[in-house]
């Protein structure tokens, strides 16, 4: 074959292009079951951490065993559905579905004869999605801890709400009313509490510059905890 010809060149550069894409979909086949391990612990390590627990992603199997005693998805009157899995749910993909159909997990952890119960969330910020977990005591009211992550919310700005010292200002915050009316977490620019000691007013200072931001975090934190109502309503029976 002439290699000087244009065929020679169509059919070499056709034969590298088959070439990289086998070896990259080879690469990409043989790193997937590694990939979804490595998300599989990383949630355990999430879970964990609203319940104060720190660990490296190989060390949260053991602990998530140890502390989550119980994993459970709820449908929307607050009844279990043994038949869906707690952990394999995706809100991402969850909460395009009719709420009828959605499933909503719950997690129960235990800590030193504490009992504490992590809700998964997800809502939207300025660019992007936004979401997290946050474990409430036993009273179903008092947030234990939370914590947030995002897409693509600005750095300086909305992403601020991954950090430690936001998400710390939630700790011991209340999402009911002393009438029992669910109320959630106010993230407020016009917070009147700057140093956070007070637990009952419903609010935490907002992140200068990141008002969106700030809003989507509360408005995510309501309309998730609406949907275990039923359940938290069965409870107390």
């Amino acid at each position: 074959m002439n290699t000087e010809s244009n065929s020679y060149t169509f059919l070499f550069a056709a034969l590298m292009v088959l070439v990289v894409a086998s070896t990259l979909a080879f690469t990409a086949s043989s790193l997937k079951t590694k990939q979804d391990e490595n998300v599989r612990k990383e949630k355990m390590q999430s879970i964990l951490k609203t319940i104060g627990i720190n660990t490296s992603r190989d060390g949260a199997e053991e602990l998530y065993i140890k502390h989550i005693k119980e994993e459970f998805s709820l449908d929307q009157k607050g009844n279990i559905d043994d038949s869906v899995s707690a952990f394999s749910i995706k809100l991402i993909r969850e909460i395009k579905k009719p709420i009828s159909d959605q499933r909503f997990p719950v997690f129960i952890a235990e800590v030193k004869d504490e009992r504490y119960y992590v809700i998964p969330l997800r809502g939207a910020g300025l660019w992007d999605a936004i979401w997290g977990y946050v474990a409430l005591r036993d009273d179903k009211n008092t947030i234990e801890g939370i914590i947030f992550d995002h897409k693509g919310e600005t750095a300086g700005l909305g992403a601020e709400i991954s950090q430690q010292w936001f998400q710390d200002l939630f700790k011991e915050e209340k999402l009911f009313d002393i009438q029992g009316n669910l109320v959630g977490i106010n993230v407020s620019k016009t917070n009147n509490d700057p140093k956070n000691l007070d637990k009952d007013d419903h609010e935490v200072d907002a992140i200068s510059g990141a008002t969106i931001t700030g809003d989507g975090v509360s408005d995510m934190i309501l309309e998730r905890m609406r949907h275990y109502l039923p359940y938290f309503n069965k409870l107390d029976i």
